[in-house]
């Protein structure tokens, strides 16, 4: 499915990064190691690496790493991407300073708890996580996401998730966004920044 939607020749959610991600540049810094989840055609990986981050990302669409690749290629930055599944990726101990996580609720329940364990395993000590999803009252705006309520986020799942970690930010909140037409319109939005605790 996601090879198909990838198709085309413009970038489904555009090639300008996620306005959550951009907003946390203040966080980041040159040097340090990032990892995008479920990256898809790279907006999010190349503009990571702009900031001067060394970049790892993956995704199980290759037609959506291609585009990636051509992307990184036209912004002069390099990113190491993988082709993988999210159930298949090798959530590595203490490998990352970031984790950047951006829409990726296609992950049902059960795996969804796979994947925020191995995102906490596979960050460093002090590390980041860059995460925003939509809450379950997306499905009444139907302007981006899964149409699967059980996929969507809300304050108690993530709390719960990142138990332990130091919730920096943790904001719910509706706002129109415009990233191609994949997702555009009013939306209802969660964003969490949370740090691994340092020891």
């Amino acid at each position: 499915m996601w090879d198909e939607r990838y198709s085309r020749d413009d970038y489904v959610f555009g090639t300008e990064p996620n306005a959550f991600l951009a907003s946390c540049a203040p966080l980041l810094e040159p040097g340090h190691s990032a990892l995008c989840v479920a990256d898809g055609e790279g907006r999010n990986s190349v503009w990571l690496a702009g900031q001067g981050l060394s970049v790892t990302a993956f995704d199980f669409s290759a037609v959506g790493i291609a585009k990636a690749q051509r992307l990184a290629a036209a912004k002069g930055v390099a990113v190491d991407y993988r082709l993988a599944a999210i159930e298949d990726w090798d959530w590595s101990p203490d490998r990352f300073d970031i984790v950047a996580a951006i829409f990726i609720q296609f992950a049902e329940p059960a795996l969804r708890s796979r994947v925020f364990e191995g995102i906490g395993r596979t960050l460093k000590p002090g590390g980041l996580l860059l995460m925003q999803g939509y809450r379950p009252e997306q499905i009444e705006y139907a302007t981006g996401g899964p149409r699967v309520r059980e996929n969507l986020y809300t304050r108690a799942l993530l709390e719960g998730a990142f138990a332990g970690f130091d919730m920096l930010r943790l904001d719910e909140h509706d706002s129109a966004i415009h990233e191609g037409p994949g997702h555009a319109g009013m939306s209802a939005l969660i964003d969490l920044v949370a740090r691994k605790p340092a020891a």
